[in-house]
């Protein structure tokens, strides 16, 4: 599912099941980063997957990336391997306003 920011975040903060999910690089993640995310880099293909696999499937995943397109790949391959209950922020960290680190 598809949120805007100010949607992606409220709901994150209401959730206690909630883990935030980047899916960029490492390298862009040393740059700027929401804290306490998690980070698994969606370029490394079956490496990605293999490391979503080994995620509790009964959280609630808020994915991002830079712009909204990663992390919305991320989103559908998560629901193809069974997550029911992940949300895509919209316009990435680029367009992000809330807390960073980096």
């Amino acid at each position: 599912m598809n949120l805007d920011q100010q949607q992606w975040w409220e709901q994150y903060q209401q959730d206690e099941n909630a883990v935030i999910l980047d899916v960029r690089t490492e390298d862009e993640v040393e740059e700027v980063a929401i804290p306490g995310a998690i980070n698994i880099d969606i370029y490394k293909g079956q490496g990605f997957l293999d490391a979503v696999e080994q995620l509790d499937k009964n959280k609630n995943y808020y994915v991002y990336c830079k712009a909204g397109g990663r992390s919305n790949q991320a989103c559908l391959l998560m629901g193809q391997m069974g997550f029911e209950n992940t949300f895509n922020l919209l316009g990435g960290i680029t367009e992000w306003e809330g807390p960073v680190v980096g």
